[in-house]
């Protein structure tokens, strides 16, 4: 099980408080929480399914590995917390 959040620059497009969802990884928790929250899932995600160049993902307070297929795994009960990654000079 996770808790997924979304930052609130995210929330702009789709209101979405903290979610328990299954799974095992950050892809099937991604998943289950874009069931809940579909708008949400094309400003995270690209057409093949890897996190988009300006989004950040972390589980636990880490950055997940693989931003490309999301196997970063999760044991127990784990936090992940998607927000748009901040770029420019």
């Amino acid at each position: 099980m996770a808790v997924v959040h979304f930052a609130s620059a995210l929330q702009s497009h789709c209101p979405a408080p903290p979610l328990t969802v299954e799974g095992m990884t950050v892809g099937a928790a991604l998943s289950a929480a874009f069931l809940h929250y579909p708008k949400l899932k094309s400003y995270v995600l690209d057409d093949q399914g890897a996190v988009r160049k300006h989004v950040a993902i972390f589980l636990d307070g880490e950055t997940i590995e693989d931003r490309e297929h999301l196997t970063d795994r999760i044991v127990l009960r784990g936090e992940i917390f998607v927000m748009q990654a901040l770029s420019g000079g």
